[in-house]
């Protein structure tokens, strides 16, 4: 048997040399110190935040009991298969965040009293994630939406409390993350990225001169818009950097769009397989999908089968058994979707040998708790995937709730990222 050769290595710049040519040679074994250890992969932290801004029936999803133990309860049971990747959570809401539909867009920010005057809503968790980890894909986030009112409704908002929009066509999404485009048409892209690059250093230098003459307070805040400016301007170059570099190669084929907000379902389904799609290639690794069901009009739950109302006058069920049994159907279609998601992304191998579910942190919530009644605590939490400690049931007290931002908090840190703090949290669910 040949024994190992544990000689000094060969330096990694090393040339073979003759009659005036130098040839670089390639990466050896031999250039490779003897018994030194190859670095591990690190393995790639993802987050997918999904909320449907009327919730479910409260009844038919929490659990009866807590714990490891607990029993399944009937909207659970079509996700039992992967009773070991999900926690379910009752007790869970953000502090003074109440007014019924108008807390929709303050389910990942948490900002306090959204029906207030002049109320101005709070940077949003995938927003602050994405602050945190720089821009290590193509995108630092996606925003999507089903059926979603673009203009007055987000899960995602900037540290100035502005909101932003949602992509609601797949089509779109597709053409952006996998077409290329030619020279000419990346070429443009490249101009107006300079462009706005040099309109925001001719801003900066007129905020600069009109700085001179203001107060203290007015100081401070001009130099916090003057620094949000050059962040986008770095932001900018980036996204020029990443403009230049070729885009991944599926094999999906292009989805075609769905006008009718009738087909809620086959909607939810494409944002689901897009997002799976972001995640596979790597265009993202933080991605926010609504579920308007504000929006969403009289639609099919199944083949030959429509609600009789629009999905929110259907919500205000007031205790009508026609209504709670065609709500019944949709909760458990949504939850036969997130089955479907964590079977996909289980299925899917990671770089690392894991699989994609284990590096990829799944929410499903509402900012609803019971959207009958416009209550907006207790609210209907579930968290799958990530790599945490899940197959629980953890209970909290339904009437003085946890903040949810210590989940949040939670998550951040599962991500890699050192904060110990957001919004409203008082801590991290240290049980996961």
């Amino acid at each position: 048997m040949n024994t190992p050769h544990i000689a000094t290595s060969i330096p990694r710049r090393h040339f073979l040399r003759g009659l005036g040519v130098t040839l670089a040679l390639p990466a050896l074994e031999c250039m490779t110190p003897a018994f030194a250890r190859a670095a591990e992969p690190k393995a790639t932290k993802r987050m997918l935040l999904i909320s449907n801004n009327l919730g479910v029936l409260p009844q038919h999803f929490f659990p009866k009991d807590k714990g490891a133990g607990y029993t399944l309860s009937p909207y659970l049971n079509e996700i039992a298969a992967f009773r070991g990747d999900f926690t379910v959570f009752s007790g869970l809401s953000h502090p003074a965040v109440t007014g019924g539909h108008s807390t929709e867009n303050c389910f990942l920010t948490a900002a306090r009293d959204p029906t207030r005057s002049g109320f101005r809503n709070s940077i949003s968790l995938d927003q602050f994630a994405a602050e945190k980890l720089g821009q290590q894909t193509r995108f630092p986030t996606l925003n999507l939406g089903v059926n979603i009112d673009k203009a007055n409704r987000s899960l995602s908002w900037t540290r100035d409390g502005v909101l932003l929009p949602a992509e609601d066509s797949p089509a779109a999404l597709f053409r952006k993350m996998f077409l290329q485009g030619d020279t000419k048409d990346i070429d443009t892209r490249l101009r107006q990225l300079q462009q706005r690059g040099s309109i925001l250093d001719a801003v900066s230098d007129d905020m600069r001169g009109f700085q001179r003459g203001l107060g203290g307070n007015d100081k401070s805040r001009l130099d916090q818009y003057i620094t949000s400016v050059r962040e986008l301007e770095q932001r900018l170059v980036i996204s020029g950097e990443w403009e230049q570099k070729p885009k991944p190669a599926t094999k999906a084929p292009q989805p075609k769009g769905i006008a009718d907000k009738a087909k809620f379902f086959p909607k939810i389904q494409l944002m689901i397989d897009m997002a799976r799609l972001a995640f596979e290639s790597d265009s993202t690794r933080i991605i926010t999908l609504m579920v308007d069901g504000f929006a969403t009009p009289v639609f099919e739950i199944a083949d030959q089968q429509r609600t009789r109302d629009g999905y929110h006058n259907l919500s205000h069920h007031g205790q009508s058994k026609e209504k709670l049994a065609e709500l019944e159907k949709v909760d458990l279609q949504q939850m036969r979707h997130l089955r479907d998601l964590f079977a996909s992304l289980a299925a899917t191998p990671a770089a690392d040998g894991s699989r994609l579910l284990d590096q990829t942190m799944v929410l499903y919530g509402s900012n609803l708790g019971d959207a009958n009644v416009h209550n907006c605590t207790n609210l209907p939490i579930l968290l799958a995937g990530g790599g945490l400690k899940h197959g629980q049931h953890l209970a909290f007290d339904t009437v003085q709730n946890k903040p949810l931002c210590n989940l949040f908090v939670t998550m951040l840190q599962q991500l890699g990222l050192e904060t110990g703090a957001f919004a409203s949290s008082g801590g991290t669910i240290s049980s996961l």
